[in-house]
């Protein structure tokens, strides 16, 4: 069991933004990127746990994670002194020429939490999901000899040229770099909450699946798909939760066509929802193995590497037809077993029970308890969904659609109060807070959302 420690309360030294931090976003206005969103006047300086200071002192509560990526809160020892000691070793080599021990460990390790009796997996390294994907979708072009490739709305695989066209969330990631990736087509995710097709909250899993047969019939020959790819839950989207018999029946769907099914685990997976890869909730309603997956944000708690595993069966692609200089780079491979560590329970993180994993489902089941009771007192709580630290709540209008207006209040007011958030879909807060979240800084984070809920 989770122990409950005393809760740590947020320490604003300034008005937000401060004075350095006024200072160093003005600098970065001018020098960076105009394509870096900054949704936040907030520039850290350095992190503990799952507090965050920034240049001016003040300490934030982390309920986001930089996007569901620090698994391990910030500066965990365990991780440091993993990263530490390999970059006294070498920290480069070329993983796509010179086989490295600790990246075939690494690969080891996470094909041994995904390999069912009889059946083997092999591992692509790289250095972010948007790289894991476009590694996903070539693998499965070539495996098939196939072309086409279906994804959904409301999804987000990443921002280059083939994993920009498979997303389905924004058109702002797309407007004006056409010509895209050919081959691809969207349908509906089905989200509970917002039905599609006519549906019901109950039979939207059947009728996306019952849509993509359809398209079979009249718009995309079955025998030309190459592969499905899908968030078994969505995290650009909406964090949203499909009905249990989805998965399962969308695996039926690709083994009658031949098709390939690819599970982008990039944002749930890695311990988040409480099971290593996130599909895995759904397994004790039929068989949901998909035949490719792929990984990133949470393996490394920070350091950039990416998974793509695939069955042996599918990885047929020939020797030198796909390659990284820096994929699977051994100081994020490091930090990679590090958090594996955790994850599994190898090393323990105090208060945080047998493992991370353990810790995900316990904390994040009293945290969707509270938003429920939240919920039911505040009415434009339109819904509040997830599965361990992986939570949705969206706000509406009274006449039930969604509300972004009063979800940006909500998230700036939250901001203000010391808890670091980010927002998704339409109308929605996203809380993926690092896995080392106690439940006292968990009370902490809920009485900041329930003030600024009360205030709205």
């Amino acid at each position: 069991m989770t122990t409950a420690t005393k809760p740590r309360q947020p320490l604003l030294q300034t008005a937000l933004p401060g004075p350095k931090t006024q200072a160093i976003m003005e600098r970065d206005a001018q020098h960076l990127s105009t394509s870096y969103m900054r949704p936040y006047p907030f520039v850290p300086d350095h992190g503990e746990g799952v507090w965050l200071t920034d240049v001016d002192g003040n300490t934030m509560l982390d309920f986001f994670a930089g996007i569901a990526v620090s698994t391990t809160g910030h500066a965990h020892p365990h991780v440091v002194k993993a990263v530490q000691e390999q970059v006294t070793r070498f920290s480069h080599v070329c993983l796509t020429d010179y086989p490295q021990e600790i990246t075939t460990s690494l690969a080891e390790r996470l094909v041994a939490h995904i390999e069912k009796p009889g059946e083997k997996w092999r591992v692509f390294l790289g250095n972010s999901g948007a790289e894991a994907v476009e590694a996903a979708v070539k693998l499965a072009r070539n495996h098939t000899g196939r072309t086409h490739i279906i994804s959904t709305l409301g999804s987000f695989h990443g921002r280059t040229y083939g994993a920009i066209t498979l997303t389905g969330s924004k058109t702002k990631y797309k407007r004006g770099f056409g010509p895209l990736l050919p081959g691809v087509s969207h349908v509906p995710y089905p989200n509970p909450f917002r039905p599609p097709l006519g549906a019901t909250a109950e039979t939207c899993g059947q009728a996306v699946l019952d849509h993509i047969e359809l398209l079979f019939s009249t718009v995309i020959p079955a025998d030309e798909v190459a592969a499905i790819i899908i968030e078994p839950m969505q995290g650009e989207g909406g964090y949203i939760v499909p009905p249990a018999d989805f998965l399962p029946g969308l695996r039926a769907l690709c083994d009658r066509h031949g098709i390939m099914l690819i599970f982008d685990e990039v944002q749930a997976g890695m311990g988040r929802t409480g099971r290593m890869f996130s599909f895995q909730q759904f397994e004790g309603y039929g068989n949901v193995q998909p035949d490719i997956v792929t990984l990133a944000k949470g393996i490394a708690s920070g350091l950039p590497i990416s998974a793509m595993l695939a069955k042996e069966s599918v990885m047929t692609w020939p020797v030198g037809s796909h390659g990284s200089t820096f994929g699977g780079n051994p100081v994020a491979a490091a930090a990679a077993h590090a958090t594996l560590d955790l994850l599994e329970g190898v090393v323990k993180h105090e208060g945080c029970g047998e493992s991370l994993m353990d810790n995900a489902r316990e904390v994040g089941a009293y945290i969707l308890a509270e938003l429920r009771k939240m919920q039911a007192e505040f009415p434009f709580l339109g819904d509040v969904r997830g599965e361990g630290l992986f939570i949705g709540l969206e706000f509406v209008k009274p006449d039930g659609s969604p509300d972004g207006a009063l979800r940006d209040r909500a998230s700036m007011a939250m901001f203000e109060k010391g808890l670091l958030n980010l927002d998704c879909g339409e109308a929605v807060i996203r809380i993926s807070p690092p896995l080392i979240l106690t439940r006292g800084d968990a009370e902490t984070g809920l009485a900041i959302m329930r003030e600024t809920l009360a205030a709205l």
